[in-house]
């Protein structure tokens, strides 16, 4: 038994269990890694295309809302350095978003507002609190969502991507209204989109130049970025959806796809590419405190920070992917942690976020180790209980 008291038996069982998810054909191929106490076990299963290539440890996949978490330390990367501070009006570096009007009803018309009661402040958009997100009910027919697509804000999943630059994109974004009134009620993702928008500003540079030299640089993070250059395009994974009609896989993005060239809007919500081995490292930075080997990235307090959770019970009553969505979790900066043992894998104090294009990650404290799974399916419409899975037969491998 190694220091890290893992067993090789029950991790054999892990990889019997995804194997035979990879066999009935749900994925055509995934990467399980479970790091604990700087042992890394990694076994890459399948293919990383329908008929394709092998699945390889290396392989490329589309992590989608595992960028959320990257965004939220590249933004207290500048609050460290004072360039933004937590409890400041966003508009001293997005003036766009001055004097914000708010809607009366979520599904009334666009001219039926009325003023915000205060400024969104940084601490908002990094909590998802700031007034405007992902509409978790059926929305087709509200203005508001009528209002997004026509302005194509790229509101959601990354496809289609905006179009837009930066600028151009909260220049639009600016002519709606909020939803809620600042600091009301969590609403997912565009937190993070704006999130990418405000750090460009503080720091000077596009989001992707920050992001490179002040975390994928420092943490050796060299595939990870908002495109696959070409040298690298062997190694891509194609994604796939569940088809309800047919109930078999159907293509989503291939190679050739979105993320085949840099994209006109960086997003800081949904766009990034990485390997199993490239977020091992963010995610044990985060572990470590903010720092890895010689490399700090944020101070221990602000690691704390951002795994605590900011939400009060009432912002939770009102909002959640589905009813009882925080009964056993909160939410940060950017990720959610474990406040109830309800399961197996449900460890409290554990961190992490997935990302719908079927990959995820959390770092446990207390027990030392960090899960990453990359697969090339996305979460919905079809859950696969691959997912659920993965968490208990990371925690049945413990030996101690």
């Amino acid at each position: 038994m190694s220091a890290a008291n893992l067993s090789r038996v029950r991790l054999g069982r892990m990889h019997d269990v995804m194997a035979r998810y990879v066999e009935r054909g749900e994925f055509p191929g995934l990467v399980t890694l479970v790091s604990r106490r700087g042992e890394v076990h990694v076994d890459a299963l399948g293919t990383q295309a329908m008929g394709g290539a092998p699945m390889r440890r290396d392989t490329l996949f589309r992590i989608t809302s595992m960028t959320k978490p990257i965004t939220a330390v590249a933004a207290m990367i500048l609050v460290e350095e004072c360039r933004l501070r937590l409890d400041e009006p966003v508009e001293r570096l997005l003036p766009e978003l001055a004097d914000r009007k708010v809607l009366k009803r979520l599904d009334g018309p666009l001219d039926d507002t009325e003023p915000a009661r205060r400024s969104i402040t940084v601490r908002d958009v990094l909590t998802f609190r700031w007034g405007f997100g992902m509409i978790m009910e059926p929305s087709s027919t509200y203005p508001i969502q009528q209002a997004m697509n026509a302005q194509r804000l790229g509101i959601g999943p990354p496809t289609p991507a905006t179009p837009h630059s930066p600028d151009e994109w909260l220049r639009r974004f600016a002519t709606l209204p909020l939803m809620y009134q600042p600091g009301e009620r969590w609403m997912y993702d565009t937190g993070a989109q704006l999130l990418g928008v405000l750090i460009a500003r503080a720091s000077g540079q596009s989001l992707e130049a920050f992001l490179r030299e002040r975390i994928f640089e420092p943490l050796g993070m060299k595939d990870t970025g908002f495109s696959v250059p070409a040298e690298k395009r062997e190694r891509l994974s194609s994604c796939y959806a569940f088809d309800p009609g047919t109930g078999a896989l159907k293509l989503e993005d291939g190679v050739d796809g979105q993320w085949s060239r840099p994209p006109a809007f960086p997003n800081g919500a949904n766009g990034l590419v990485s390997t199993a081995d490239d977020f091992l490292a963010f995610g044990q930075m985060l572990l470590n405190g903010g720092k890895l080997g010689r490399e700090r990235i944020l101070s221990r307090p602000s690691v704390e920070l951002m795994t605590t959770d900011q939400l009060t019970p009432e912002q939770k009553a009102v909002s959640g992917f589905f009813p009882g969505f925080w009964d056993n979790q909160g939410w940060g900066f950017g990720l959610s942690m474990v406040t109830r043992r309800d399961g197996v894998a449900a460890v409290p104090g554990r961190f992490g976020w997935d990302g719908g294009f079927g990959t995820l990650w959390y770092s446990d404290p207390k027990e030392e180790l960090v899960a990453i799974l990359m697969t090339q399916r996305l979460m919905f419409p079809e859950f696969s209980s691959a997912f659920l899975d993965f968490g208990t037969l990371v925690y049945q491998a413990i030996d101690d």
